[in-house]
């Protein structure tokens, strides 16, 4: 039913304007065409120190980690279909009173959600360095091609995730089988070929040598994992009941240090029972950094030795930051305005939770280091992946409160975030690279991480909080 579909599109669309208004969302995919558009314009600056061969590298690899990041619908599925959130109930909930199957339901929030995210990141930066092409001397034909295969490359992304999250939500022993034999296919791979087995990503072929035959196998692999997702995906709530042990209490006592440890600890064991806290670290963590670290070893040749382990702690600080979406994702201020709690003490549990949870992209850059031969500078990438992931926290906390998950597509906030990030980040690139161990002195990025933080207790405990 088309209807049905539809629907959903609107009610996207009205739960977003509804945040900050349908001008300001409706600039979000205009914002991301003038970044490209502009961005094009240095591409003949960057080829002198990076050839367009490892800059297509970079984009796919983005593009890719862009639909991992999306893709794990597997994971949601309970959420979305068997659950209200806050004064909000989804169509998607609704309509379990209509006479359509879950899975046909599930299906049309998937393509939704896929669509929306294609529109608002994908097809504006393609459109970008397509309008951009004629004024830098490029063929019209590559940014075609360009938006083709990257546009492949999300979707790959995503439908991977999606069936490794419903593979998941099935049997995490079939998972761990799955993910067992992918580790050895490519293990193979590299020993037969002696290449990156991210050369064979099937989008980055067709790229580098277009052929009928690679764009079928491409589209092909993508349906298939979709179809297969949805098949495996059961909306049913089994009806059983769960019985747990106290955890909250010694919990509680073991996070006594922190400001709220009752709240804190509320978080913690909120992921762990729902499966959040495994799953998203192994769908929106664990699985695209190990990917995005295939890609990044390709550019060996242009960048210091030390330079890829410390960009990879760069990007695991950043990705590391969205924990606090995790945290945030389905629970509003609403329900604890019955209660003694404050936005201030609210946001200080969520920093407490998050800093627990920062043991994981600690331990994990720590792994990398150790495995990639680069032991001695495992010290300076852990630094700087912690205090990337505090400083984006603060300025995500200033910026977007309670609710980072939604405001993101604010152009002002947007704006400001990009701002703020890209120039820590380029700055701590440019000093690390120059020398590694400086870059110990990211550890300043506490500082204005803890004034942005400030600074949004005071704004948002000023601010009426929404109720969905």
């Amino acid at each position: 039913m088309f209807e049905l579909f539809i629907a959903m599109v609107k009610e996207e669309w009205r739960v977003h304007s509804t945040m900050f208004g349908s001008l300001s969302f409706a600039l979000f995919p205009i914002l991301i065409f003038w970044i490209a558009f502009m961005g094009s314009f240095l591409l003949p600056l960057m080829r002198k120190s990076l050839p367009s061969g490892e800059l297509s590298l970079v984009l796919h690899a983005n593009y890719l980690m862009l639909g991992f990041m999306v893709g794990a619908f597997g994971l949601l599925g309970s959420e979305v279909m068997n659950r209200r959130f806050g004064q909000a109930s989804l169509l998607a909930y609704a309509a379990r009173s209509l006479p359509l199957s879950g899975r046909f339901i599930f299906a049309n929030f998937v393509i939704k959600d896929t669509l929306y995210y294609f529109a608002l990141w994908v097809l504006p930066l393609a459109l970008g360095f397509l309008v951009a092409s004629p004024f830098i001397g490029v063929p019209i034909t590559l940014p075609l091609l360009l938006s083709l295969t990257l546009t492949l490359s999300f979707l790959l992304g995503l439908c991977a995730v999606f069936f490794l999250s419903s593979v998941y939500s099935r049997s995490k022993t079939a998972l761990a089988g799955i993910l067992g034999i992918l580790v050895i296919a490519a293990g193979v791979l590299a020993f037969l070929t002696g290449q990156n087995p991210a050369m064979f990503f099937p989008p980055l072929l067709l790229f580098n040598a277009f052929s009928w035959l690679n764009l079928a196998f491409s589209c092909v692999a993508i349906v298939l994992l979709f179809t297969v997702s949805i098949w495996l995906f059961t909306p049913e709530t089994s009806g059983a009941t769960k019985r747990y042990s106290d955890m909250l209490t010694p919990l509680t006592k073991k996070l006594s240090f922190f400001p709220t440890p009752p709240l804190a600890a509320k978080d913690l064991i909120d992921m762990y029972r729902s499966g959040g806290m495994v799953g998203q670290t192994l769908f929106s963590f664990i699985i695209p950094l190990v990917v995005i670290w295939f890609f990044l070893s390709l550019l060996n040749g242009y960048l210091p030795s030390n330079g890829v382990l410390l960009e990879f702690a760069l990007v695991t600080g950043v990705i590391a930051s969205t924990m606090y979406t995790w945290l945030t994702m389905f629970d509003t201020f609403s329900a604890y305005a019955c209660l003694p709690v404050s936005v201030r003490t609210l946001i200080k549990s969520k920093i407490a939770s998050f800093s627990v949870l920062q043991l994981i992209p600690a331990v994990f850059v720590a792994i990398v280091a150790t495995f990639s031969g680069q032991v001695i500078y495992l010290v300076p990438a852990v630094v700087i992946c912690l205090s990337v992931s505090f400083y984006c926290l603060g300025v995500t906390i200033w910026l977007t409160g309670l609710s980072p998950s939604v405001l993101v597509y604010n152009v002002k906030v947007m704006v400001t975030y990009l701002i703020l990030i890209g120039i820590v980040l380029l700055t701590l690139s440019a000093v690390a690279f120059a020398s590694p161990f400086t870059a110990l002195g990211a550890v300043i990025l506490f500082v204005p991480a803890t004034f942005f933080a400030r600074l949004g207790f005071s704004k948002w405990e000023a601010s009426e909080q929404p109720g969905f």
